[in-house]
């Protein structure tokens, strides 16, 4: 869906702003926000992390974003190219972007079209490159037309175009300050990543890593009167709980991220009367992953999890199956998320209209199919209730970021595998490390030093394409990379990177709804990762915050510039 308007924010929040509240930009004052899993860097190409991409969303911008209906809306381009006006073209090769007059980095220097085509380079840089590489994917070449103007041209047709530069996860950097970060050299440019150059409405001050950071109001920002706030401390750490507390009892917050807490403990919090629940369905989906490859520390460092070693004991489907169907999905729900989660047996849960109905039957568990799966695989029980096989024992490694309810479904799910014969062993990783982007860290998920690893993550707008492109041959996470990448489980399969093709070229929007399908249903089917629990987005604000509108389909804090304070 596309909104022809350059609007920057939108009319529903511009209606909720009192009159004193638009006089003057910084009118009030000073705001808190807490991200109980702490920003482990400002650069978002350096991280899949949610987190990070939500932070460096109020500095770093696209060309275009999402709105909280899903709808594309201009930001740094002049409108959204289009066939019609002339921006996307007719063979469907290349789209051109226009900039808007006047755009300004926030040191004061003008941003341009070789700004957007160095994004484009340090993103596909063959020695590093963004852990969304695959935003950029299927592209021969982008080029500054003038100083205003870029093209992209496509390698193919290409039906929908706004994947580079469009969504929080696609933001344009400053070429001045990372000419020098390309490749390898991405993850040492610390002053770069911790305090990028933005247009956003906000600059930071001074960054933390996986602790707060200061932020202060880009005084270049290209709205006059906004942002209303001066001043924002994104404070992290500690947990979910801690969080909650911060906005609904104590005040001490004004914004509080990824409530991930059980259903009665929210209830109990928001009685406190300080804050509002904020909570919305879009893409975001808990699940298990699967390593297709071996993670043995007794492999060589750069071996590890890597498809030089195929997984000894996952790569049978039969094992994978039957680790799914013993898993009782109704019940992580009721205890994890009550009426703010949904079970699922899909990769891909929103758009309602691209959720597949063809994979219900993992909603009800049955551990007799599973238990005859393993037999049939040659894993016979034990005298201590453990299968065994060739004299080894069927015992994963499960992985996932310390949180209450995580560690619940932790302890839920090893149960469920017991009753098959699995023995399970529990780790659990503190979430800026896990999520975080240090390739020198073992413990992140993108390394996935573990046998299966459990988190959740969605994608931007209400078009797949890019999240599906993320589990082709070849996207998983390396040593030559710099550990950056989205097929996180190594999963390869060339049937499925063959009807991802056919996707990307797909322009009937019929054909392109059974197309995802299709892929989700190959993907589910093949158990290369185990679907849980479709989520809400849960966060928290304070009663005297306004202008806030929840946005599942890009980032939460889209238009942060309309927030302001409350007066009594």
């Amino acid at each position: 869906m596309i909104r022809k308007t350059s609007l920057m924010g939108t009319a529903a929040a511009l209606a909720l702003l009192p009159a004193m509240a638009m006089a003057e930009r910084g009118s009030s004052g000073h705001m808190n926000i807490i991200y109980w899993q702490a920003v482990s860097t400002m650069n978002p190409f350096l991280s899949g992390g949610t987190k990070e991409m939500n932070a460096a969303s109020i500095v770093l911008e696209p060309m275009a974003r999402y709105d909280e209906t899903g709808e594309l809306v201009a930001w740094l381009a002049e409108e959204i190219p289009t066939i019609d006006n002339g921006g996307v073209s007719e063979d469907l090769l290349s789209i051109t972007w226009t900039l808007r007059e006047g755009l300004v980095w926030s040191d004061g220097t003008p941003v341009t079209s070789a700004d957007a085509v160095f994004t484009y380079e340090y993103c596909t840089h063959p020695e590093g490159g963004c852990s969304y590489r695959d935003r950029f994917a299927n592209i021969d070449s982008v080029e500054a037309l003038d100083e205003r103007t870029v093209k992209v041209n496509f390698s193919d047709i290409t039906p929908f175009p706004y994947l580079p530069f469009v969504g929080a996860g696609s933001p344009m950097i400053q070429q001045a300050q990372f000419a020098d970060c390309l490749g390898a050299r991405a993850p040492e440019c610390t002053d770069a990543n911790f305090a990028p150059i933005g247009t956003g409405p906000y600059r930071v001050v001074d960054f933390r890593p996986n602790d707060v950071i200061q932020f202060e109001a880009n005084p270049n920002y290209r709205d006059p009167d906004r942002p209303f706030f001066q001043t924002i401390t994104w404070a992290g750490g500690g947990d979910a709980t801690g969080a909650a507390r911060a906005v609904f009892q104590t005040g001490e917050m004004d914004y509080a991220w990824n409530l991930q807490l059980a259903p009665e403990v929210i209830e109990q919090m928001e009685a406190g009367g300080m804050g509002e629940l904020l909570v919305d369905f879009g893409p975001l989906m808990e699940r298990i992953e699967i390593n297709f490859t071996d993670p043995s520390p007794d492999l060589p460092e750069g071996e590890r999890s890597t498809r030089m070693h195929p997984h000894p004991i996952l790569s049978d489907i039969r094992v994978r199956e039957a680790l799914s169907l013993a898993i009782d999905r109704e019940l992580l729900t009721e205890i994890g998320y009550g009426p703010t989660g949904k079970p699922t047996c899909n990769f891909i849960v929103a758009p309602p209209a691209m959720a597949s109905p063809n994979n219900d039957a993992c909603l009800t568990p049955d551990k007799d199919r599973a238990n005859a799966l393993l037999d049939e695989a040659g894993w016979e029980m034990g005298p201590d209730g453990i299968r065994v096989k060739d004299g080894q024992r069927l015992e994963l490694l499960f992985q996932t970021s310390t949180n209450a309810v995580r560690q619940d479904f932790q302890a839920l799910v090893q149960q469920d595998w017991r009753e098959i014969g699995v023995d399970t062993r529990l780790r659990n990783i503190n979430a800026g490390v896990f999520f975080g982007s240090d390739p020198g860290s073992p413990d992140t998920y993108l390394k996935f030093y573990a046998d299966v690893q459990m988190y959740a993550s969605l994608f931007e707008g209400t078009d797949p394409t890019a999240h599906l492109e993320q589990r082709r041959c070849g996207r998983e996470p390396k040593p030559d990379t710099q550990w950056q990448g989205q097929n996180i489980n190594r999963y390869c399969n060339e049937e499925y990177d063959a009807l991802w093709l056919e996707l990307s070229r797909e322009a009937d929007p019929d054909r392109r709804q059974e197309l995802v399908i299709a892929l989700n249903d190959m993907f589910v089917q093949d158990y290369a990762h185990l679907p849980l629990v479709a989520r809400g987005r849960v966060s928290a604000k304070a009663n005297s915050l306004g202008g806030v509108i929840l946005n599942v389909w890009d980032s939460e804090h889209w238009q942060i510039h309309d927030w302001y304070r409350i007066e009594n």
